[in-house]
């Protein structure tokens, strides 16, 4: 069973930058495409970016120019660089892959933006 760590979350003022990790228990992350979600306050989880197996990225438009997501196959993990940071980023974060499992689902972590 694949077990999803997240990491990197925390309080941080508008226009900070942040991290996140996603680390993989198994190989297998190499075969998939994968997404990093975010769940808001009072909101539904969404797919804010996501990455091919060879690479290929993808941003939800409101973090187009903001966000950077990456891979390491090597070390079967992902990363969101997350600049110019704003209240509405605020969020829980959840890696996964795209389309989603529901049984790779971790406990994700949680980005507050605010001054």
């Amino acid at each position: 069973q694949v077990q999803l760590v997240e990491s990197g979350g925390a309080l941080v003022q508008p226009g900070g930058s942040l991290r996140l990790s996603c680390a993989a228990s198994e190989s297998i992350f190499r075969r998939f495409t994968w997404g990093w979600y975010r769940q808001g306050p009072g909101n539904q989880r969404t797919l804010v970016a996501h990455v091919t197996y060879s690479g290929n990225t993808n941003y939800k438009d409101s973090v187009k120019g903001r966000f950077t997501i990456s891979r390491d196959n090597a070390k079967n993990t992902v990363y969101l660089q997350m600049d110019s940071l704003k209240s509405e980023d605020t969020a829980i974060y959840y890696c996964n892959t795209v389309p989603v499992n529901a049984n790779f689902w971790g406990q994700g972590t949680q980005v507050t933006v605010s001054s």
